[in-house]
């Protein structure tokens, strides 16, 4: 179940048809759409690995801090090991392709529980709401729950030490299926069917691992220059002002800020003159003004 026998062109580590062959946390980079992606092929997880077993609790810690898990799965027997994994990481905080719940909790030192409701709930009330608070121990409240919330969802926000990240469920060895269950697997929300032994579908994981990652490229374009198409600065889709790109370069750029001229899709014209609040799309142009 290691990467490593799923992501083979990166050419270090051991590899194997039998599971368990990567042992210790082996590193790489991926280049792709002009971007460094950064891969740590982790060893295997086992059953308790979340309590320690198998070194489980520092591997498990390293995926806490990735931005896209891949779970490498073996298509012959995709559930067993899926299930089996999922509950181990799920036992450690994370949170599979799951957004953080959208439920607002605020502690306070005295007035009791305030529950407010802005739809209808199928499993939390009031009496069930502060059954989960009382077994934290807590009291006093100010809870608002935006939509119809689990009570797993509650516990999660009051631990408060969850993580949520996307995953990828990449399922190996395609080439011992047949073509009506390789149909099948292509319609599994989050899955990828490969072959690491024949280099099969490589391309969908990688586009698939770029959507995941929610990553755009942005390209700077100095004074009376050509734009340097060949080292994009690299943004999150969700923190993509031109702000943050001055600080991605350097945090003095955005001191020194005037305006900038971006030339995309993100603007009407080419070029147009934007702030600092502007929201730049893939593959824009951008060139920083600085103050005299």
């Amino acid at each position: 179940m290691g990467m490593r026998r799923a992501l083979t062109w990166m050419k270090r580590g051991e590899v194997a048809e039998y599971e368990f062959t990567t042992l210790t946390t082996v590193p790489g980079v991926i280049r792709y759409k002009g971007a460094k992606i950064q891969l740590l092929d982790l060893p295997g997880i086992i059953e308790g690995a979340k309590d320690g077993k198998g070194r489980g609790k520092q591997v498990i810690a390293v995926a806490r801090t990735c931005s896209l898990i891949l779970m490498v799965l073996d298509v012959m027997k995709p559930l067993q090991h899926k299930k089996l994994l999922e509950y181990e990481l799920e036992g450690f905080g994370i949170r599979l392709n799951k957004a953080p719940p959208n439920i607002t909790f605020k502690r306070k030192e005295k007035g009791g529980l305030n529950l407010t409701t802005l739809v209808p709930q199928s499993e939390l009330d009031t009496d069930t709401v502060k059954t989960i608070l009382g077994e934290y121990k807590i009291h006093n409240a100010d809870i608002t729950l935006k939509y119809d919330a689990t009570a797993e969802d509650l516990i999660d926000v009051i631990e408060g030490n969850r993580v949520y990240v996307p995953c990828i469920y990449v399922l190996n060895k395609i080439d011992q299926i047949s073509i009506q269950e390789l149909d099948i697997i292509y319609k599994i929300p989050h899955c990828v069917p490969i072959s690491a032994h024949h280099k099969w579908n490589f391309d969908d994981l990688l586009e698939k691992i770029w959507d995941y990652l929610n990553l755009i490229r942005t390209y700077t374009k100095p004074k009376g220059q050509l734009p340097d198409y060949n080292a994009p600065i690299v943004l999150n889709a969700d923190k993509n002002s031109v702000d943050d790109l001055c600080m991605k370069i350097h945090k003095n750029l955005s001191k020194d800020f005037k305006c900038a001229l971006v030339w995309g899709s993100s603007v009407k014209h080419n070029p147009q003159r934007v702030g600092k609040d502007h929201l730049l799309n893939d593959e824009d142009v951008v060139q920083v003004v600085k103050k005299v």
